[in-house]
């Protein structure tokens, strides 16, 4: 029987905990694999280059959607681009593993149309609004006006939950951990 991958595609507003749990599910499960997306936003001083996102130009951005490239792109905020790249989701298949993906809300609905029923979407959710912003704050990340887009963006984001497979409450990190894994597994079972 020939290998059919399926697509983990977990979203959430900025400082929900996606990227901890992706991490997490990443080390849990050998038989799944990190999709890298490409982005036009600056690298950030702990980031690795093709492992953590593929940094490229604004120019070269716009000639890959030209090029129909990408699964899927988005412009998140204003000229900095983020997409998952078709050759991205081609290497991870024909190494026989199921991806798993970090992405955001817009980049996860259309995966979700564009997949269906190989993929699934699961929405990490804060406790509170007001935790949210705690969190985005407390990372020490940005500057107050990328800060203050963030959050509105998050803001924004929250009001999606109800287009995804499956939302997970992030309050107790392990207990969400363990969550996802649960999901995760009866998705790939099934």
């Amino acid at each position: 029987m020939e290998f059919e991958g399926k697509l983990i595609v977990v979203t959430a507003p900025s400082g929900a905990g996606k990227t901890t749990i992706v991490k997490h599910l990443l080390q849990k499960f050998d038989f799944i694999d990190f999709s890298v997306s490409a982005t036009t936003r600056e690298k950030r001083a702990h980031e690795i280059e093709g492992m953590d996102y593929f940094f490229i130009t604004t120019e070269k951005f716009k000639q890959l959607i030209a090029d129909n490239a990408f699964a899927e792109y988005e412009m998140v905020y204003q000229d900095q681009y983020y997409g998952t790249l078709m050759s991205e989701i081609d290497r991870i298949w024909n190494s026989g593993k199921h991806i798993i993906f970090d992405i955001d809300v817009q980049g996860a609905l259309t995966l979700k149309r564009k997949f269906k029923e190989r993929c699934l979407t699961i929405f990490i959710k804060p406790p509170s609004k007001e935790l949210l912003i705690k969190r985005l704050i407390q990372r020490k990340t940005e500057s107050p006006e990328a800060l203050k887009k963030r959050i509105d963006k998050a803001s924004h984001e929250l009001s999606f939950e109800s287009l995804f497979d499956y939302v997970l409450v992030n309050d107790l990190l392990e207990i969400s951990c363990k969550e996802a894994e649960l999901v995760t597994q009866r998705f790939l079972n099934q």
